[in-house]
């Protein structure tokens, strides 16, 4: 399953909006119906996890946390719990909840972007702001990605 690309989009005033048809074309492809939304950790944006995803991320946590941690009890918790199922109607809708609209600062102009595995959901806005400068981009992937490192 693989999200690619930027895609500009509005909510209405009920704060529906459509997923883009290439992203809902892989769910399709893949027979996801349902997604997980949640902020992300890091960073003021939404995501969207195929409900699969989302099912391997649990599983994969749960491994790495130990129930007897009271740390790693709360911290499991918090991820979990700060998500909501969404359904996509017959017109490829959904809603974004007031809540995460507030903490995401969505209005109405809108980015999705695919990272994979994932669908990240920008106020237009902050997505903008959160991006590399040219030279500052190229000079991280070189860093990264540079001399050493010789698998294509």
């Amino acid at each position: 399953m693989r999200f690619l690309g930027n895609f500009e989009a509005k909510t209405d005033t009920k704060g529906r909006a459509f997923l883009p048809a290439s992203f809902r074309k892989v769910l399709q492809t893949c027979g996801e119906e349902r997604l997980v939304l949640r902020k992300d950790v890091f960073q003021s944006c939404l995501v969207l996890y195929p409900e699969s995803v989302w099912n391997k991320q649990m599983d994969f946590m749960r491994q790495r946390l130990n129930r007897w941690n009271k740390q790693h009890q709360q911290v499991f918790r918090q991820f979990v719990s700060k998500v909501e199922i969404i359904s996509l109607d017959g017109n490829g809708r959904f809603l974004i909840p007031k809540r995460y609209q507030r903490l995401a600062s969505i209005e109405q102009e809108i980015q999705f972007i695919g990272m994979g595995d994932t669908i990240e959901i920008w106020s237009s806005k902050q997505a903008e702001e959160q991006q590399m400068a040219p030279e500052d981009f190229s000079n991280a992937l070189e860093e990264l990605m540079g001399e050493n490192n010789t698998e294509v």
